[in-house]
C-alpha cells in the first residue's frame, strides 16, 4: 500500500508540475499578447492621428474642394442608386418646389442687381457710352504720341 500511495504521490506532484509549467506558459503568452496588443493599438492609434491632422489640414486649406469632391460623389451615388416608384412619388412636388424656389431667387437677385446697378448709374447705355468715350480718349493719346513722335524725328538734324 505504500508503494501505491508513493506513486499516487509522485504521479500528484508530477501533475501538480505539469499544471504549474502549462499555467506559466499560459501566463506569458497572455502577458506577450496583452503587450503585442497594446503595442499594436498605439501604432494604429498613432496612424489615425496622422491621417486625421492630414484630412483636418486638407479640408483647411482646401474646403471648397472638398465641398466639391463630395457633392460629385452624392451626385454619383445618387446616379448609380436606382429611385424607386415611391421614392419618385414622395420627391416629385419637392424638386418641383424646390424648381420653382430657385427661379424664383434667381429673377429676384437678377432684377436686385439691375436695379442696384441703375442707381449706380450703370447702365447698359451708359457703360456703351463709356467705352465709347474711352475708346475715342486712347485713339486721341495715340494719335497725338504718333504726331509728336514724327514732329521729333522731322526737327532733328540729319547726321
Amino acid at each position: 500500500m505504500t508503494d501505491a500511495k508513493t506513486t499516487a504521490n509522485e504521479a500528484a506532484h508530477e501533475t501538480e508540475s505539469r499544471l504549474r509549467e502549462g499555467l506559466d506558459t499560459v501566463r506569458e503568452t497572455a502577458s506577450k499578447v496583452y503587450h503585442d496588443a497594446g503595442d499594436k493599438a498605439s501604432e494604429v492609434l498613432e496612424v489615425s492621428r496622422e491621417k486625421t491632422k492630414r484630412v483636418v489640414n486638407n479640408l483647411e486649406s482646401n474646403p471648397l474642394g472638398i465641398l466639391v469632391g463630395g457633392l460629385a460623389v452624392g451626385a454619383l451615388a445618387g446616379a448609380l442608386i436606382p429611385r424607386s416608384a415611391r421614392e419618385k412619388e414622395l420627391l416629385a412636388p419637392v424638386g418641383k418646389r424646390l424648381s420653382e424656389t430657385v427661379a424664383d431667387a434667381t429673377a429676384a437677385a437678377k432684377a436686385a442687381g439691375q436695379s442696384e446697378l441703375g442707381e449706380l448709374g450703370l447702365t447698359k447705355d451708359n457703360a456703351r457710352g463709356q467705352a465709347k468715350g474711352l475708346l475715342e480718349g486712347v485713339v486721341k493719346a495715340l494719335t497725338t504720341a504718333g504726331t509728336a513722335g514724327a514732329k521729333a524725328v522731322s526737327q532733328k538734324p540729319a547726321v
